[in-house]
């Protein structure tokens, strides 16, 4: 046997058992199903977002919501418990809270606070949420919340628009 043929055999070897975390078809339907439906939802509203002009769009909210469904994915591949899933959650929340405040800008012009992007960082911190849905397997409950994100996003600004100001 040539050395170098024992390497490469050790060398796939080891490659093959690395990615042997998902034990049959089944589990990597469902782990593929869950990242392309967070891609999905996420993108929904990432797609509002950006044809409002917004800074975080399709992009942005996809791979949050991704994000939040593969930590929670990763979880129960461990075989986690609910209390240990929450505290995934948990991380996810404070996490994403942090690249929401990212999104919020404050300025002041002629002396008057001026702060943009609350929208945004809502609707970033909701796409986890969303992401955690569908990571936890609550797929359905994940489509309800962005049809009603989606509609609020869409109904707000023309429900706000010039009705309740003063002329």
């Amino acid at each position: 046997m040539n050395p170098s043929d024992s390497a490469v055999a050790i060398i796939w070897n080891t490659i093959a058992q690395e990615l042997s975390d998902l034990p049959d078809l089944e589990q990597a339907t469902r782990i593929v199903f869950k990242l392309v439906l967070a891609a999905l939802l996420g993108g929904l509203l990432g797609f509002e977002r950006e044809a409002s002009g917004k800074a975080a769009g399709l992009r942005t909210h996809m791979l949050v919501a991704m994000g939040a469904a593969m930590f929670l994915a990763i979880a129960q591949l461990l075989g986690v418990s609910a209390q240990e899933s929450s505290r995934v959650i948990q991380g996810v929340i404070a996490g994403v809270g942090f690249l929401g405040a990212g999104a919020i800008l404050k300025s002041s012009k002629d002396g008057e606070e001026d702060i943009k992007g609350l929208t945004t960082a809502a609707g970033i911190w909701f796409t986890a949420a969303i992401g955690v849905a569908v990571g936890v397997g609550e797929e359905s409950a994940a489509i309800f919340c962005t049809v009603i994100a989606l509609v609020v996003l869409m109904v707000g600004p023309w429900l706000t628009k010039d009705r309740w100001s003063k002329k």
